[in-house]
């Protein structure tokens, strides 16, 4: 590992810490960013997150992607931790804080805001980072890009029902033109580009695409980093505004993450997945679509509801949550799941 992935942990904090200050001192600047986005999906972190999978996608191979289906068990223990357990227990953790443990804190109407922020967190399985995750784990790339896709699949007919469900409304009008557009932007057109990449590698030598991908680590490392300041930077002042009511609406965030990621990697253990196909089949689950969260929050509930900053304390706890959880997957690698 390089200097950059072996302190990775170190450069987030550093980088949570620079996003805050910049955040108060600039916020200028951060307005600017946050005004360049289409339908919720910001342009640049959308760059950033380019940055980030483009490695990885050029390591897939087709003729790869199609043995998946000789290894099925890690795509059914996603679907199921993704649909079948995580909307259900976000919603229950919601309920249980919210409305017992701490309703002597918040007013009924806040809570029930919040619990509704939780619950569209929790129907919306993350798309783009999985591949961060997925890479820093050493995770097989081809078995990643088909869980992802798979995942895409069903959110495009299961998330609305689900969601409506547990929010307990008639009709939730999902907001097409971010899911598309984020799928295209975080999927489709950095698969193509990395598709195209790995052809012309090959054409040269056998060993381009490792020598490649290995001289862009420390450009992905450094995108991850930038996307933390920016997440960090645009969220400064919430955080210093109503720093008690994020540290609440964290807590059974954080709990729920590291559950259903307990839950996962229980289920890996039983069907005895192996270190590359456990470490993101147990990951994916755990972290959200948090543009998909964020839009709906806001087209249900308003900007600047409570159901709308409890998504942005997701997109806040996700990555040091999953940086915590990515050591301790590589802390089990060549020991069985």
């Amino acid at each position: 590992m390089g200097l950059f992935e072996r302190f990775l942990t170190l450069w987030v904090t550093l980088g949570i810490g620079a996003g805050v200050a910049l955040g108060l001192t600039v916020p200028g600047l951060f307005q600017a960013v946050a005004a360049l986005e289409v339908a919720h999906v910001n342009l640049v972190v959308a760059v950033f997150i380019w940055i980030m999978i483009y490695p990885m996608m050029v390591q897939i191979d087709w003729g790869a992607v199609r043995e998946v289906r000789r290894r099925p068990q890690g795509l059914a223990l996603t679907l199921v931790v993704n649909w079948l357990i995580k909307p259900f227990t976000m919603a229950g953790l919601g309920v249980l804080f919210f409305e017992f443990m701490f309703a002597g804190w918040v007013s009924p109407a806040d809570a029930q805001q919040y619990i509704a922020g939780m619950i569209l967190l929790g129907v919306a399985p993350c798309t783009a980072m999985v591949f961060v995750w997925s890479q820093l784990v050493r995770g097989d790339p081809n078995y990643t890009l088909v869980q992802v896709s798979v995942n895409d699949l069903i959110m495009v007919v299961a998330f609305a029902p689900i969601a409506a469900f547990l929010l307990g409304v008639t009709e939730l009008t999902v907001p097409w033109t971010t899911l598309l557009l984020a799928t295209v932007l975080y999927v489709v057109l950095p698969l193509l580009a990395g598709m195209a990449t790995r052809a012309v590698l090959q054409r040269r030598s056998e060993l381009a695409v490792s020598d490649f991908t290995a001289r862009l680590k420390p450009a992905a490392v450094a995108g991850l980093i930038a996307t933390v300041v920016l997440l960090f930077g645009l969220q400064a002042p919430t955080l210093v505004a109503q720093p008690f009511i994020i540290v609440l609406i964290a807590v059974p965030l954080v709990l729920q993450s590291y559950g259903v990621f307990a839950i996962s990697w229980l289920g890996a253990r039983w069907l005895k997945l192996p270190h590359d196909i456990a470490g993101p089949a147990c990951l994916i689950g755990t972290s959200n679509f948090f543009e998909l969260a964020v839009a709906v929050a806001i087209s249900l509930f308003g900007l600047h509801s409570g159901a709308a900053l409890a998504t942005v304390v997701g997109v806040l706890v996700e990555v040091p949550v999953m940086l915590s959880l990515v050591w301790w997957v590589n802390r089990r690698r060549g020991r069985a799941a």
